[in-house]
């Protein structure tokens, strides 16, 4: 099984190679949980070659090193996709809890807090390291399960809140993070001689970069709005009664047979608002690629080729 870990450490290079290559507009924190899942399989494939209850104790500790922290980056990186802020102060809280939770478990083979003992075992020619569980070996668990918890929270809020565009998005996300706990507590309970989450950590990888890219919104032909008749929208919400006036009127002008779209709308009220470009995609969490699209298709709609054009068309 050496092998099996050496190709799912070198996919998980692979992968981060990709990523780096692939996407422009880089996650911090989805970079970081990138990182730290070679880490956690280099951990496993230098214990299945270990020799030496040391050497297979600091393997330990290199695949612990790595999944205390990718709990932590993939919590941050699904606020971010969720659109929600980070602020300093949970960063190192974040930081805090992860460097306190991984210096306990470096304690295995030192002290019996974390593990009481630790011996080697070969099956197959793979080493396998034979722990009896110590009294801060449940913190772990709630660890886990404390991030987990903060990630369905962020994601139901996002959703109550709007934050995340689709319900397909957060279905994902869901999924993503149900699949990494069901396969450690099936791990925890049924002893198997391969660690599955050296795989699972990889397939949450590839289905973290599709969410990340559908949620960026990127321009494809099948974004750009038809001009298929739409039911005229009667009562519009903005923050501004002025602002409304404005966006009645010029709905007033199109031809017949021609609206707007919900989301051309958001771009017009932002125009009207003199916001720039990057203001309106942070307001509507889209890429500026995504808002200078709509931004086209709506100057098609009214047939003009500048914001000038359109506070004309007001004015006149």
């Amino acid at each position: 099984m050496t092998i099996e870990y050496l190709i799912s450490f070198m996919v998980s290079v692979a992968l981060l190679v990709a990523y780096l290559v692939m996407i422009r507009n880089k996650e911090f924190w989805l970079t970081m949980l990138y990182a730290s899942v070679p880490v956690i399989n280099l951990g496993y494939t230098l214990l299945s070659v270990a020799k030496t209850t040391a050497f297979a104790i600091f393997a330990n500790d290199v695949v612990y090193l790595g999944s205390v922290f990718l709990s932590m980056f993939m919590f941050l990186t699904i606020v971010r996709l969720c659109g929600f802020t980070i602020c300093k102060k949970h960063v190192i809280v974040c930081l805090s809890l992860g460097v306190v939770m991984f210096l306990m478990i470096a304690t295995s083979g030192i002290l019996p807090w974390y593990y009481k003992s630790v011996s080697l075992e070969v099956v197959d020619g793979v080493t396998r390291l034979v722990k009896e569980y110590g009294v801060l070996h449940p913190l772990y668990l709630v660890y886990l399960l404390g991030y987990f918890c903060a990630m369905i929270v962020t994601i139901v809020h996002a959703v109550k809140s709007r934050k995340i565009a689709k319900i397909k998005h957060a279905a994902f996300i869901s999924g993503i993070v149900c699949s990494n706990l069901l396969v450690w507590i099936f791990e925890k309970f049924i002893q198997w001689d391969y660690e599955f989450l050296s795989v699972t950590y990889i397939i949450s990888e590839l289905l973290l970069l599709l969410v990340y890219w559908m949620m960026q919104d990127y321009v494809h032909k099948s974004d750009v709005p038809t001009a298929q008749v739409q039911e005229r929208i009667s009562v519009i919400f903005v923050d501004s009664s002025e602002r409304a006036g404005k966006v009645k009127q010029l709905l007033a002008q199109l031809p017949d047979g021609v609206v707007l779209t919900a989301r051309q709308i958001d771009i017009l009220e932002g125009i009207l608002a003199g916001k720039s470009r990057k203001e309106m995609a942070v307001d509507l969490h889209l890429s500026e690629n995504t808002v200078k699209m709509h931004t086209t298709s709506l100057f098609k709609a009214l047939k003009v080729s500048s914001r000038e054009e359109i506070i004309a068309m007001i004015e006149a």
